[in-house]
């Protein structure tokens, strides 16, 4: 049975850092849904209702369009081992680029790599558990370091021009607010 929190609890916390991967769900009024998985250890509980989440350069933004325009943040955590659970951390997001004078400070505690793009911080309005018993149980063989090496080869001048290419615009033609100044 679904249980609702108005802040993430300790209890919550450890669950949360116990998971190797998280979804995150954004949409606007019109377009698709988005659904991200992550993982690379990008995710930090910050306070009761705060999260930040260091995001990588890939071949899209839509996470960062959907904050934009709406700000509507959704992030999921399963548990894969043998005591399910799901948690569900809703709020409004924000996008924090480089160039903000936010961005050294939310940084503290992550590597630095090339291919980092922005650090999205969400202000949590609810928290919900719920039994994930349809959900499988899993191993967890090993975490991927091919975005990490993709980007660190590419170098920050490349992936620049690759985010002008690629990540200013949304799927659905919204503006990512990646050229918006500070």
């Amino acid at each position: 049975m679904a249980e609702f929190f108005d802040h993430i609890t300790e209890k919550h916390q450890a669950f949360i850092a116990a998971q190797p991967m998280f979804f995150i769900a954004t949409a606007c009024a019109e377009g698709r849904v988005n659904l991200s998985p992550k993982g690379m250890g990008c995710f930090r509980v910050t306070g009761p209702n705060q999260f930040i989440y260091l995001d990588h350069t890939g071949s899209g933004n839509e996470t960062a369009a959907h904050i934009k325009h709406n700000g509507r943040v959704t992030v999921m955590f399963n548990s894969y081992s043998r005591n399910p659970l799901i948690l569900r951390l809703y709020g409004q997001g924000r996008v924090v680029r480089p160039d903000h004078p936010d961005f050294k400070d939310l940084m503290e505690g992550f590597e630095d790599c090339a291919g980092i793009r922005q650090i999205i911080t969400v202000q949590v309005d609810s928290v919900q558990t719920s039994c994930g018993y349809a959900v499988p149980m899993m191993e967890l063989v090993g975490e991927r370091d091919t975005l990490i090496r993709h980007n660190d080869r590419k170098g920050r001048a490349e992936i620049l021009d690759y985010q002008q290419k690629k990540n200013v615009t949304s799927i659905d033609g919204f503006d990512t607010g990646l050229n918006d100044p500070v």
